[in-house]
């Protein structure tokens, strides 16, 4: 891998990730950019003790545009986007219109190629590895930032998530506090370590999984199985074998088999609902460790806690989504139309050829 930094008109950092170590970026953004001004605020609500952020400047941002000017497309003669180059294999770069920024933490747009019409479960696996390795260095580079507390990589996958943009890509989140997701995992993990006398929750959890009927597949390194109280119709959790905090802690052998297994997941959802239906609306998301203090949290540090990959979709059946109403939005209690188990054997049956 060959990284390259460089700057957007308006200041923005933008970096390049490329397989060919001989590559050359040295193409200008040509574009008369003003500097990006952002109204950022970390709001925390009182009640509940998590955090909101209010971000007006989002209301202009970019919206399901036409193909042909694609934001995420490399710059080809005058038509110019964010990427200055004509070509690219990944490419990170600061968003535009950010939900944090400043003291209120980053956020990055992650292209995981120039290809427009495809998707990530279209990459290959040499492709998938090279976004594998700069979510990795993302999360590195950002956990140093003075005011993030936690990395959080993820990709939302379609109309019917929210995407406003067609072409693949993903986003980080470099968040100022810990989310209220993980703390609560956190706290189960103090709680269970208190009650066995130092037995891990995650490990249990995995272990427990492995031996039971909700393994969707497994490989030397990597297991995927729809957990016991799935909250969504369609929701798979991806762990190494071998718990490690982020990603930064995964072994070669972890990272060299990630794409196969990734890959064969992202495939499995597009065939969910048949082969005629059109593709799977998702969220990927993965959970790292917080790189702050755990200080609220006794008993746990962050080498307790286990990365792995939450993958999901919001649509039910054929042509139905599962929306959050009244009991999930209302109360954050959700109720689940499809069992875990027949969700497992679904995943199973539409294994890849």
């Amino acid at each position: 891998m060959k990284k390259t930094s460089t700057r957007l008109a308006d200041g923005r950092e933008l970096i390049y990730y490329d397989l060919a170590d001989d590559t050359v970026r040295d193409a200008v953004d040509r574009r008369p950019l003003d500097a990006t001004v952002t109204t950022s605020e970390i709001r925390r609500d009182e009640l509940l003790g998590d955090f909101v952020a209010v971000a007006s400047h989002r209301q202009g941002r970019t919206y399901h545009p036409p193909a042909d000017e694609c934001p995420l497309c490399p710059s080809e003669g005058d038509r110019l986007s964010e990427i200055p180059d004509s070509s690219y294999d990944v490419v990170v770069f600061e968003n535009r219109f950010p939900s944090l920024a400043g003291d209120s933490g980053r956020c990055e747009v992650v292209c995981f190629t120039s290809d427009h019409d495809a998707s990530f479960a279209a990459l290959s696996e040499r492709q998938a590895r090279l976004v594998l390795d700069a979510w990795t260095d993302r999360t590195s580079e950002l956990s140093h930032l003075p005011s993030v507390e936690q990395v959080f990589c993820f990709e939302n996958r379609g109309a019917e998530i929210g995407v406003t943009l067609q072409h693949p890509h993903g986003q980080i989140y470099a968040y100022p506090f810990t989310t209220p997701r993980t703390a609560l995992m956190l706290r189960q993990v103090a709680a269970h370590k208190e009650a066995t006398g130092g037995e891990n929750l995650f490990d249990a959890v995995v272990e427990r999984e492995r031996a039971g009927e909700r393994v969707v597949l497994e490989g030397e390194h990597w297991v995927a199985f729809v957990p016991y109280a799935a909250h969504w119709p369609y929701e798979v959790h991806l762990y190494p074998k071998r718990r490690v905090p982020d990603l930064l802690g995964l072994d070669e052998a972890a990272r060299a088999e990630f794409p196969r297994v990734y890959l064969e997941l992202l495939r499995r959802f597009d065939r969910i609902f048949g082969e005629n239906e059109p593709p799977t609306p998702y969220i990927a998301a993965w959970h790292q460790a917080p790189f702050g203090p755990l200080d609220d949290v006794e008993g746990v540090t962050r080498d307790d806690f286990a990365l792995h990959l939450e993958l999901f979709t919001i649509r039910r059946t054929s042509g139905k989504l599962k929306f959050l109403a009244g009991s999930e939005s209302g109360m954050n209690v959700f109720i689940n139309d499809v069992p875990p188990e027949r969700a497992a054997e679904r995943l199973r049956e539409v294994a890849s050829s």
